[in-house]
């Protein structure tokens, strides 16, 4: 496999006396446990809870951070970090003089650079932050790059959740690191919180499994009913944001999954956690089963 520059991310610098403490109470992930080198996976959410942007975020040393953010949301996501600053000492800015490469598979020879793990799951690769011109030199197909994330069931911002609509725990943040639970406030951090403790989410984000050609967008239905969406897709699998009670619903009325005409089978991520309710039922039958 290739070492891919990503054209479509771009990094921010966050510097100054007070970046650790002042990002720490602000974004969804523990800063302030960061050594250099470490990365994080996060979030700036709006007051109600919902995904400004996801991004992953390294520490380059003390009080010196990059933001690895989505192109698209990079001006806002700045903008906003900027007005959640007031008085505290720390300054952002994007580092043009930098891009990020994706590090997957056997990637052979990687250029010389700051290589970061992905911090949602080990088998994505790594991340390596290079200057411009070294990244320019790389292959920018990021074709490669997508089925391997498509294949491990990693969601994207913007074909698989849209920003500003999505709780963390709709896009799967919980169970791939982006949501620290336990280092305390954070804007949106009451929502969430209520959302972990007292709630089970009604949507998530599953692997869509399929043997025919399948479109993104193709709505899942069980009869008449909707379950859920097709989303991004590569060979035979894809992601789908899915209405579990739906699917559950399905499940135990033997009502086959149909994306268009096509037979589909969802599943839960290999790195996630929680289960869906036909997985509890049918352990509950087993239990029984073997009990009787």
């Amino acid at each position: 496999m290739p070492v891919i520059h990503l054209t479509d991310r771009v990094l921010i610098r966050a510097t100054g006396p007070e970046a650790s403490k002042f990002l720490h109470g602000v974004i969804t992930c523990n800063v302030q446990t960061m050594a250099k080198g470490d990365s994080r996976y996060g979030a700036l959410l709006t007051p109600q809870g919902k995904i400004i942007s996801d991004f992953l975020f390294y520490s380059e040393g003390e009080d010196v951070f990059l933001f690895d953010v989505p192109s698209e949301r990079a001006e806002d996501l700045l903008k906003r970090l900027i007005f959640h600053r007031l008085r505290a000492k720390v300054t952002f800015e994007k580092a043009d003089d930098l891009a990020v490469a994706a590090v997957f598979g056997d990637a052979g020879e990687v250029p010389e650079g700051a290589l970061y793990a992905d911090p949602r799951f080990a088998a994505l690769g790594q991340r390596l932050v290079l200057p411009l011109a070294a990244a320019q030199a790389l292959s920018s197909d990021a074709a490669p790059y997508e089925a391997h994330r498509i294949a491990l069931g990693i969601p994207k911002g913007g074909p698989d959740f849209i920003y500003g609509d999505t709780f963390p725990h709709e896009a799967d943040m919980d169970q791939l690191g982006g949501v620290d639970f336990k280092k305390g406030c954070y804007v949106g951090q009451e929502v969430v919180s209520r959302m972990e403790h007292r709630s089970t989410p009604r949507n998530r984000l599953v692997e869509v499994l399929f043997d025919s050609p399948l479109a993104t967008g193709q709505e899942i239905m069980a009869g008449d009913k909707s379950v859920g969406q097709v989303l991004s897709v590569t060979d035979g699998r894809g992601i789908a944001t899915v209405r579990l009670d739906r699917a559950t619903d399905a499940k135990a009325d033997g009502v086959p999954l149909l994306a268009g005409e096509v037979p589909v089978e969802l599943r839960r991520p290999e790195w996630a956690g929680f289960s869906m309710e036909w997985e509890k039922k049918v352990s509950e039958l087993d239990r029984k089963f073997k009990g009787s």
